[in-house]
């Protein structure tokens, strides 16, 4: 019997959209790997966050009609969600892939664990409880150096919502899963998250490039995904 391989379903940053993966997309299909893009930032504009993008990421799925076991790949901020991803999914699930993501941190919020100064800017640079683009967050010199294509990064930038400031304040989802897990860190950033992925045991590859390798370096991160979509097989 032929073990068919599950679909990897991408699900970006709820600080993104999908063009910040849809290069990937294209890589895992170009090395003959199942994949789903989602889109879920319609879920984002309005509180509460997370109960809108769990059912939102579940209707998604649903529609997509895809067939087979899952195995789902959250980049960034969508890390902490995917055990209540996997729980809202009738379709089985064999694993979950953190993609430079957070990690769950469940029934605490992400301020429960920030730097007090950074929710303070966060803060400073809201208006009408609405924090800027992500890509506003930053120097304009550190997204370009990352995203040195100007037509890609005006597509990831034209894609990225004004997400509320209440999101977070809110209570990660609470959900048990004791399914495979793994890690793959594309930059310095995540280095923490990866080395606390290692320590709960979780397979962890490293590559040395930055959070947005996935459209930039679509090709080397898909290599380097498709061996943790199959150890996710458990």
């Amino acid at each position: 019997m032929v073990d068919v391989p599950a679909t990897a379903v991408l699900v970006h940053s709820p600080y993104l959209g999908p063009a910040s993966l849809r290069p990937l997309a294209g890589a895992l299909a170009a090395l003959g790997h199942p994949v789903l893009l989602l889109d879920v930032r319609v879920t984002v504009n309005a509180a509460p966050v997370h109960q809108r993008l769990i059912g939102v990421f579940a209707d998604a799925v649903e529609d997509s009609g895809v067939e087979g076991d899952l195995v789902l790949v959250g980049h960034g901020a969508a890390g902490p969600l995917l055990p209540a991803f996997a729980d809202a999914l009738e379709t089985p699930v064999r694993g979950l892939v953190f993609l430079d993501a957070e990690l769950p941190t469940p029934g605490r919020s992400w301020r429960d664990d920030a730097p007090p100064e950074r929710m303070a800017h966060l803060k400073s640079i809201s208006r009408d409880g609405l924090m800027p683009r992500w890509d506003l967050w930053f120097a304009p010199e550190a997204l370009s150096a990352m995203v040195p294509d100007v037509r890609l990064l005006e597509e990831i930038v034209g894609e990225a919502p004004e997400v509320p400031l209440a999101l977070l304040k809110e209570p990660r989802p609470t959900v048990p899963w004791t399914g495979p897990c793994s890690y793959l860190r594309l930059g310095p950033a995540c280095d923490d998250a990866a080395a606390r992925a290692g320590a709960l045991g979780w397979p962890v590859v490293r590559l040395d490039a930055h959070h947005l390798a996935a459209a930039t370096a679509p090709g080397d991160v898909a290599a380097a995904l498709v061996p943790l979509l199959g150890v996710s097989r458990g």
